[in-house]
């Protein structure tokens, strides 16, 4: 049975050798009526019609900011309709140019800003042309470790795999942090990679265009001498691209990772080996790939306190289990603590919704981990935190008094408790409160019950 493994093993091995080595000029089409082989060449599979509206739904459906041109996606089908034909024209003679695009700062969970840079729409719709040709080759020499911005995998996908390597006995953790991995790609180690198994200049040579358009922060216009800037749909593959250089020699040195787009984790079985991982991979990637890696933030330790993709890992007597960080925990805890704040001065529907489309992708996201307790103890502080709202939207004596009888209790026990001097906070604890505002009332204005609905996602 081992023999068999191995033999198995090897010819996966040796199959994904003469895939990396194959290099496409073209793909082979039977669509003919003999069944014959037709050749077909990147520029027909980018500029084919099928292709472009499929990209051009998928910009419409992905929304997005208007770039420096000021064209939005709504605007884009009829400015299509007036142009495609000089679009197509110019994207076959290789006089398109794309533009520069547009830099804008988000904030980051740590406090800091990550750039961002927003092609025009109509760049946008190229770019995802190129990359929907693009991904089913590539798809075929990715890393089964890699999980990020691929096709039918994703952060549960990595989370899952890390669990097991836990199980496994990897019990130590190199924790790969890339300084400015976006902004810091070589554009000629890009191109590099990408002919290792692309051998056509025309989408060569546009790619390039791409990553060289520059772009225009505050109205002054910088030239883009490295980086792939993270907003583009062509930017999530070429940063797998990239960075399956790391993969590849990873896997020839043996070792067992889990990466989710720049996020790297290796996985080793003692402290001492992880800190030998550490120091040779960080020599890699500074001299082969020309990327940074973060001395103040790549650690080696136990996955049981470091964090990956927002997940760490607990254990009891079945082994390990996934479960939200402590600071994804305090970070949604937060989020909710400001859609509730009691002077926001909204409909109490209006804030329902807010939290609920909050919530909804939270539970989603995390429903494979262990949440249970954390989310049965959200949901009664954020009852009290709704309670609170509307015990201060009521305001005067009059409309308390009002609602706590609408609410099924007595002219004096209304009146008695309308009159408390108590803060809102502690109002909003009291029994009379809890009695009148039950959970299931909560729920008919609007309230999302999380632990019903994390219990319906894991099912």
């Amino acid at each position: 049975m081992r023999q068999s493994q191995k033999t198995e093993a090897k010819a996966d091995r040796l199959s994904r050798i003469d895939l990396e080595n194959r290099k496409y000029t073209r793909a082979r089409s039977t669509n003919s009526g003999e069944g014959k082989g037709v050749s077909v060449t990147f520029q027909d599979k980018v500029l084919d019609r099928n292709n472009l509206n499929q990209a051009y739904l998928r910009v419409k459906r992905n929304k997005g900011a208007a770039g420096i041109d000021g064209l939005t996606v709504d605007e884009l089908l009829p400015y299509l309709r007036e142009n495609k034909e000089e679009l197509i024209a110019k994207l076959k003679d290789g006089s398109y140019k794309p533009s520069p695009v547009k830099r804008v700062e988000i904030p980051k969970p740590n406090g800091g800003r990550r750039k961002l840079g927003i092609p025009t729409v109509v760049d946008r719709m190229v770019q995802q042309a190129i990359a929907q040709v693009l991904t089913p080759i590539f798809e075929r020499v990715f890393s089964d470790n890699s999980f990020g911005f691929r096709p039918h995998r994703g952060a549960q996908d990595a989370i899952a795999k890390v669990v097991d390597l836990y199980n496994q006995g990897y019990r130590r953790v190199i924790d790969l942090d890339l300084k400015a991995y976006f902004d810091n790609v070589n554009h000629d180690l890009m191109m590099k990679y990408l002919q290792q198994y692309i051998d056509d200049l025309w989408i060569l040579r546009l790619i390039r265009k791409f990553l060289t358009s520059g772009v225009l922060d505050h109205g002054l216009f910088a030239k883009s001498e490295k980086g792939t800037p993270q907003g583009g749909p062509l930017s999530p593959l070429l940063a797998n691209i990239y960075l399956n250089e790391l993969d590849k020699e990873l896997t020839r040195r043996g070792h067992h990772f889990v990466r989710y787009a720049d996020d790297c984790n290796i996985y080793v079985k003692s402290q001492r080996a992880g800190e030998r991982v550490m120091k040779s991979i960080t020599i890699f990637l500074e001299k082969q790939l020309k990327v940074k890696v973060n001395p103040d933030k790549s650690k080696v330790g136990s996955p049981l306190r470091l964090k990956f993709l927002g997940f760490s890992l607990g254990v009891d007597r079945n082994g390990a289990y996934a479960r939200p960080a402590k600071e994804s925990q305090k970070r949604v805890k937060q989020a909710l603590k400001q859609i509730t704040k009691r002077n926001r001065g909204i409909s109490i529907a209006r804030m329902c919704a807010e939290i609920n489309r909050k919530m909804r992708g939270w539970l989603q996201y995390y429903s494979i981990g262990k949440l249970t307790g954390f989310v049965r103890r959200l949901d009664q502080w954020l009852r009290t935190r709704i309670r609170q709202y509307i015990w201060k939207q009521w305001k005067k004596l009059k409309t308390k008094l009002t609602n706590l009888r609408r609410l099924g209790l007595s002219y004096r026990d209304a009146y008695t408790f309308a009159s408390t001097r108590k803060g809102y906070w502690r109002t909003a604890h009291s029994k009379t409160l809890n009695y009148s505002l039950t959970n299931r009332k909560l729920e008919r204005l609007g309230l999302m019950n999380m632990s019903k609905t994390l219990q319906s996602i894991q099912k």
